[in-house]
């Protein structure tokens, strides 16, 4: 069998948020059950270039996704397996497939985590990996309003006028983060801040919290009281937002919280753990990115391929 290659415009059109969310939805219960495996991120730093990858196993495929970082340019590939023959069955041009595994993400964790009547939401970011954040949000609940908020407000109106034909909820810009916040029963970060953009005090009693744009202990979207006000916290890997997530460190070092109090997400999709527990609560899912997710859209996107005659054959 000759491996399948796939192009990031291929990537684009051949999986919608609402799927991938499904596909994550199956390999965390996959997860869960001990039919599926991830390991953590590993970088190699060099003078200039940083070399991440990350390698995950489901069942019938295996693969990893391999990314270099250089003068502020990435590079992503995702290489999959076939877990029966260890034949190399596809590599994957992978910017857009961790755009939208992203998203996914944060639309299942919205989706077991945020009220069911949630109808206003706050998405913090006017980015390209944004775009996939509202998508998802607006896929699982019947979101009435959703305020953009950005520090510019030309890219925050740019982001507005194209994502609006593609969205059911009324895009607002919002004058204020704090307004915005105490209006919403949803609200996502997803940014490269190094400094909190959202506050606890600002957080509403029910309110559901993704944090999804930070990956690196220097980086830091929400603040202390965000995490200490949380009455679930929940992360796709604990093991990796040891290493990873720099809105823990300060809560995890003074002891004001503890690695106890967190949950995977595996175990909450699963139910083998509570997630919301009542609609007075304040819930927040830390999103890393974790491999299991990159192989999960994966292995959709190369089925998906394989069934219309997608992509090119190399190897």
């Amino acid at each position: 069998m000759r491996t399948l290659y796939l192009k990031e415009n291929e990537v684009e059109q051949l999986v919608t948020i609402p799927e991938v969310i499904e596909a994550l939805d199956r390999a965390f219960r996959d997860q869960a059950d001990g039919r599926a495996w991830t390991n953590s991120r590993n970088r190699l730093r060099l003078p200039g270039v940083t070399l991440h990858m990350m390698a995950a196993a489901i069942p019938g495929y295996f693969g990893y996704k391999a990314y270099t970082v250089s003068a502020g340019k990435a590079q992503f590939y995702f290489f999959l397996y076939s877990a029966e023959t260890a034949e190399m069955l596809a590599l994957i041009e992978a910017d857009t497939l961790g755009q939208k595994r992203t998203g996914a993400a944060t639309g299942l964790a919205t989706r077991i985590l945020s009220n069911p009547g949630a109808a206003d939401a706050a998405l913090f970011g006017a980015g390209w990996q944004a775009e996939t954040q509202l998508q998802a949000m607006d896929a699982v609940r019947q979101l009435k309003r959703v305020w953009i908020v950005n520090r510019r407000p030309e890219r925050r109106q740019s982001f507005i006028d194209k994502m609006t034909p593609r969205i059911k909820a009324k895009l607002l810009p919002a004058s204020s983060a704090e307004e915005a916040v105490r209006q919403s029963q949803i609200v996502t970060t997803i940014t490269s801040s190094r400094e909190p953009v959202l506050k606890g005090e600002w957080l509403q009693a029910g309110v559901h919290v993704n944090a999804a744009g930070g990956n690196m202990l220097l980086r830091r979207e929400i603040d202390d009281e965000v995490v200490l006000r949380s009455n679930r916290i929940v992360v796709d890997s604990i093991e990796q937002s040891k290493i990873e997530s720099g809105e823990f460190v300060g809560v995890i070092e003074t002891g004001r919280r503890h690695w106890e109090d967190f949950v995977e997400l595996r175990d909450v999709v699963a139910e083998l753990k509570p997630g919301r527990t009542s609609p007075s609560e304040i819930t927040l899912f830390k999103s890393g990115g974790i491999a299991l997710e990159d192989v999960a859209i994966g292995k959709l996107v190369y089925e998906r391929a394989v069934e219309r005659g997608i992509g090119t054959k190399i190897l």
